[in-house]
């Protein structure tokens, strides 16, 4: 008997309208977008810089064409490193209360599920006009830092310049070849003097990356699982590795966050902050602690909780994403918060830093595009473009669209992997348990990487206990995967 097909881009359209989200841009978003000039975002405006000699590149996923950021370092005398993030200046083509800004304000941020991609923005902006892709003259907003011998920074100057991208390069090329698993990419071998200029990126990550961890940064590796497609159906489902690349740019951006914090603070503008406060289940990060025989302390440490973390993953680093994805759990969620001039920063507890926002990826997400307009009016000394209570108002949007998001991504997840496992009825797999509360307990499988909820069983399981499940049924349209208890 012939399966029936399951047609995921309908189930991904219908989740982003259940939980609040417009699929499909409105005809007069689309309208606007067309009228926009395309070469607009390459004529520079008053006071803008000439950076297009710079050695600027990108390192983004494969199929990435929304580009936001480019990097490019220099070495400074007495060994520090000098480090510039070019934005894209989204903003040019957005006007505030534009069809289009309002849109992308609806949303929050582009929707990734793996099966169908929603952007904030229409292509023709996010993927064209105001993407930093190569082989064109862009308006960008750029953020200098020195990073110091010691990983420490040191925030410089932010300003407009006119940038251009040399090479647009892949995380898992340029992590297997910084890692010695992979030759060097083709763009890197072509283009003179790109090897040491990414040779130098990585030089400055890794002094960032010590001097946050010695701060009490989190060293963690989450495990994130994507549907393989092959047009219409679902062929596999991979996770996403952490990378000497990725580990670049994840330390570049923190930094450029921070340097734009600082600027904002000493212009006295409000803006919208990056929160993690405090882990909402310390006790329960505590009581995993104690299942390899370590002791955290009682109340909420992160130096102590990142050492525990190093520690494990030296010891075991192949189960070490297991753990990393218990501790995020326990970590609870970030949210956004306006922050008004002159006041303390809240914090970012996994990043060990005070001073953190969002304003990296403007073509993907809102808070970023909000900030990049609050930066730009303080360049040219305007008064801000939004007041503290509008800023409240959408950093309260704008954590309830993420923690949307993330639900929406989440189902579409099960339903690809209902999909891929709906031949294995009575199979039984290696689990580990990500969710035990009241509501249900649910775990992911170590191979393929899907999630589900323990119908029988259950009584007993705990975050981070690794289990044996069997499974007993699944169905793709509501997400469900269902498993019991198998004796170990």
């Amino acid at each position: 008997m012939k399966e029936q097909f399951v047609d995921l881009r309908a189930i991904a359209r219908k989740a982003m309208e259940k939980y609040g989200f417009e699929p499909v841009f409105p005809r007069p978003v689309m309208r606007e977008v067309e009228s926009v000039d395309e070469g607009s975002t390459a004529v520079p405006g008053d006071g803008s810089r000439d950076l297009r000699h710079l050695l600027w590149s990108s390192i983004d996923n494969y199929d990435s064409m929304d580009l936001d950021q480019l990097e490019y370092c220099e070495p400074m005398p007495g060994g520090d490193v000098n480090v510039r993030v070019a934005i894209a200046d989204v903003d040019m083509c957005v006007p505030k209360r534009s069809q289009t800004d309002r849109h992308a304000a609806h949303n929050g941020n582009s929707v990734y599920t793996g099966v169908e991609t929603f952007p904030m923005i229409p292509d023709r902006l996010s993927k064209n006009i105001t993407s930093l892709l190569p082989g064109r003259d862009h308006q960008a907003i750029v953020m200098e830092y020195n990073v110091l011998k010691d990983g420490s920074t040191l925030h410089g100057d932010l300003y407009r310049a006119t940038v251009r991208n040399k090479a647009k390069l892949v995380y898992e090329e340029v992590g297997d070849w910084l890692e010695g698993t992979g030759p060097v990419p083709a763009a890197i071998q072509d283009i003179p003097g790109l090897e040491k200029q990414i040779r130098l990126q990585v030089e400055a990550m890794k002094r960032l990356r010590r001097y946050r961890t010695e701060q009490g940064a989190l060293v963690l590796n989450t495990i994130e699982a994507q549907p393989v497609m092959d047009d219409d159906l679902i062929r596999d489902l991979v996770l996403q590795r952490q990378n000497t690349a990725r580990c670049l740019i994840e330390e570049f951006m923190v930094a450029a966050n921070g340097t734009m914090v600082e600027f904002l603070g000493n212009a006295g503008v409000p803006m919208i902050q990056r929160v993690v406060r405090v882990p909402k289940y310390w006790d329960g990060i505590v009581r995993v602690a104690g299942t390899y025989g370590e002791t955290l302390p009682a109340s909420p440490d992160a130096k102590a909780l990142s050492e525990f973390l190093i520690r494990r993953k030296q010891a075991d680093p192949e189960r070490f994403p297991d753990l990393s994805l218990t501790v995020v759990k326990l970590l609870g969620s970030g949210e956004y918060m306006a922050l008004e001039p002159g006041r303390e920063p809240f914090g970012h507890f996994a990043l060990a830093v005070t001073d953190y926002t969002h304003a990296t990826a403007p073509n993907r997400r809102y808070v970023d595009l909000v900030n990049q307009r609050l930066l730009k009016a303080a360049l040219d000394g305007r008064d801000p473009p939004y007041s503290y209570k509008e800023l409240e108002n959408l950093a309260e949007w704008l954590s309830d669209r993420e923690k949307r998001t993330k639900k929406v991504e989440r189902f579409v997840r099960k339903a690809a992997a209902a999909v891929l496992l709906r031949k294995r009825i009575g199979e039984v797999f290696d689990a580990l348990v990500t969710g035990a509360s009241p509501k249900g307990t649910y775990v992911r499988l170590l191979a393929p990487p899907a999630e589900g909820r323990v119908v029988r069983g259950e009584r007993g399981l705990f975050v981070g206990k690794k289990i044996r499940v069997r499974l007993l049924s699944t169905d793709p349209y509501n997400g469900f995967i269902d498993f019991e208890r198998a004796r170990e």
